[in-house]
């Protein structure tokens, strides 16, 4: 095959597993889809193409916007879509970042085995869903928390408080804390919602899932990490909760009212920017900063729930049970890089909506504990089917700004999901068939995250590797879940 028709979008294939929606009338770059066949029937089911071709009229927007095999229509930018847009004459996008800025996912490995877990996983469920809070709204482990202190120092503050060690800063994206965050830059309100959610899930897709590793692909690097077959693994993902959200919805609404001449130019007002050097630009990649150290801040405080929740039910300390953060990622981001355009080295702007950052080996921005592997990247799929953890791939840096999925992506909505499933069904048959142990707020929850609203996280992460964006290292499989 070498064109899809998509109804209005027609692709051609450049090569496997890589799609291009040629340039033309006021597309700025062309467009590419990172996906099989059999993804790419999947993806061009709803407006992610569009969504993606609209992209390319972004200002500054370099070499083409990207889907990556996940993609599905989310906000004005398709959710798994990345786009490198020039820091000094481009623009930035607060929709093509998200309204949960810095959601992402963390790993933190033990040593225990999946024999030392098995027959009390009711008992760690049930001990998990009372300690950590979750669902919508509501508060969280710190209450009246310190807001400032959080959005200008990130992970350093939680630690300092006690909730975690150094090296857990060691083993963060950028040692939880970006520096540009401009916490002057975060409205009230946003901080108001903030502020009693600190150390809490929310709700939606997000989860704490304990897991184990079923297969090893790659024993060096695997080795490297800290993994081995039967280890049991946590998987922490949630972001920036309601202060996030606010500080998206300030700042859209501000772009729209102030740069109406740009919003005018791009074909959908959902991907409403503000010119690169721009007092709102500033504004808000300081505000945004702000809210990715809220969101890794969230996260490490759970993080650390969590060992003691451990210690409680295992009668043990988490030194002892080496509970040990592997890595966090950020799926929802717009982060300042230095990226090769035809052959120029050149400060861009990469949004990364729905993606995750996947650098090689050898890039300065590593923690020096993996400058020589890569950077872990963590794939969450769904509570029935498993995750993978990969490294940042040899090609990535040239196809996708060094990106790859950031899971496996929405088959349908939430809607639909809760008209095809009944959640307690759901849990009854992973219990029953999987030996997966889930607990939710609600059944709507349950029924809304069930293995069959999303795609296959399997074929998702073989066109990540095939395509050397992101190196496949290890599966790993639910044992027990929480939702909001």
């Amino acid at each position: 095959m070498t064109t899809y028709d998509a109804g209005p979008v027609t692709l051609e294939r450049v090569r496997e597993h890589v799609w291009e929606i040629p340039q033309e009338g006021d597309m700025r770059v062309p467009a590419r889809v990172m996906a099989s066949e059999r993804l790419l029937e999947e993806i061009s089911q709803d407006k992610t193409l569009q969504q993606l071709k609209n992209t390319t009229h972004l200002p500054g927007i370099k070499k083409y916007a990207i889907c990556m095999p996940d993609g599905h229509q989310g906000y004005g930018f398709p959710v798994g879509g990345v786009a490198g847009i020039d820091a000094e004459n481009g623009c930035i996008s607060p929709g093509a970042v998200g309204y949960d800025i810095n959601c992402g996912v963390r790993m933190m490995k033990t040593n225990l085995a999946y024999d030392d877990i098995e027959g009390r996983e009711e008992e760690l469920v049930n001990a998990l869903f009372a300690n950590v809070p979750s669902g919508l709204g509501g508060g969280g482990i710190v209450e009246n928390a310190p807001i400032d202190d959080i959005l200008a120092r990130g992970v350093e503050w939680a630690v300092e408080q006690g909730h975690g060690v150094e090296s857990d800063l060691a083993h963060c994206e950028d040692e939880g804390y970006r520096p540009d965050a401009v916490p002057e830059y975060v409205s009230q309100k946003a901080k108001d919602r903030g502020r009693n959610q600190v150390g809490s899930l929310g709700s939606g897709n997000h989860f704490l899932e304990v897991q184990r590793v079923t297969d090893i692909y790659r024993e060096d690097v695997a080795d490297s990490f800290g993994l081995e077959a039967d280890q049991v693994v946590v998987l922490i993902h949630c972001g920036s909760r309601g202060l996030g959200h606010q500080v998206c919805t300030d700042y859209l609404r501000e772009i729209e009212q102030t740069h109406q001449g740009l919003l005018d130019q791009l074909p959908d007002k959902e991907l409403a920017a503000a010119p690169a050097g721009s007092q709102l630009a500033e504004e808000y990649y300081g505000a945004m900063c702000a809210a990715i150290n809220f969101a890794w801040v969230n996260r490490q405080v759970i993080m650390h729930r969590t060992r003691q929740v451990f210690e409680r039910v295992f009668d043990q300390s988490w030194e002892d049970m080496e509970m040990e953060l592997l890595y966090d990622v950020a799926h929802n981001i717009a982060k300042r890089e230095v990226h090769d355009v035809e052959g120029e080295e050149m400060e861009l702007f990469v949004h990364r909506k729905g993606a995750t950052r996947a650098f090689p080996a050898g890039r300065p921005e590593l923690p020096p504990v993996y400058a020589d592997v890569g950077q872990p990247i963590i794939i969450p799929g769904s509570m029935g089917t498993g995750s993978y953890v990969l490294r940042g791939g040899a090609e990535s840096m040239t196809e996708t700004f060094g990106s790859t999925a950031h899971g496996a992506g929405r088959l349908m909505s939430r809607t639909q999901a809760k008209n095809e499933f009944w959640g307690e069904d759901v849990q009854d048959d992973l219990r029953e068939q999987n030996h997966i142990y889930v607990k939710a707020q609600s059944g709507a929850t349950v029924a809304e995250e069930a293995p069959g609203v999303y795609k296959d996280v399997d074929e998702v992460v073989r066109v990540s590797d095939a395509l050397g964006i992101g190196d496949r290292v290890a599966r790993i499989y639910p044992v027990c879940n929480i939702k909001g």
